[in-house]
């Protein structure tokens, strides 16, 4: 795995030509038809006019935990680590980690927030953090790859019923009940994901 430098996170300035979905939840409508994406639930973490990017928040990457990332990094700290999973965010650029994480602890010139109280960080310093147990954030998760989008694809997908919206909750974002976090979060929005039906989303 690999951490971004400072200057390669991304910036989500210069976005208020159109409405951003930067800090919002996209869930995936079921027969999305993107094996990759199906029943995910993916935080948007910066949206412009020509790109936007998320993480996916309820897959978790087989075998890998952070105090093993922390350990093959060989990290100072890595034996405090905990086995809390490491997520995979995308199937973009898989080796490449972010820590979303409460803003309660944020990296100067490095840390992009997300939303209100949230941030990602993508650099080492997140993980020592994560670790530290006086300056670590409340809340927080290892997240490997992304999913990204050009100019104009979301608002597309959007349109195509590919992805509902909803606002993200803490718990939904960072607590260990993965495979329940879809029809949560179409819970929160009032859905049904027993009664949803397939033929909703892109086949």
């Amino acid at each position: 795995m690999r951490l971004a430098s400072a200057e390669a996170a991304p910036d989500d300035d210069a976005m208020s030509e159109f409405q951003s979905l930067a800090g919002k939840l996209l869930v995936a409508m079921p027969g999305i038809g993107d094996p990759r994406f199906e029943h995910a639930v993916i935080l948007i973490c910066a949206h412009q006019a020509d790109h936007a990017m998320g993480l996916r928040l309820d897959r978790p990457a087989p075998g890998v935990n952070l105090r093993t990332v922390l350990e093959k990094l060989e990290m100072e700290g890595a034996e405090r680590a905990t086995d809390q999973a490491v997520l995979m965010g995308g199937p973009v650029d898989r080796e490449r980690g972010f820590v979303l994480h409460t803003s309660d602890w944020t990296a100067p010139d490095a840390s992009l927030p997300v939303g209100e109280g949230l941030a990602i960080t993508a650099t080492r310093e997140a993980l020592v953090a994560m670790t530290d147990d006086e300056a670590r954030p409340e809340r927080s998760v290892l997240v490997l790859g992304y999913a990204g989008w050009g100019e104009g694809q979301i608002e597309d997908e959007l349109t195509e019923n590919v992805w509902l919206t909803a606002e993200p909750d803490a718990d939904l974002l960072f607590d260990a009940d993965h495979a329940t976090k879809w029809s949560r979060a179409l819970a929160g929005i009032g859905v049904d994901a027993a009664r949803l039906s397939a033929h909703g989303g892109r086949a």
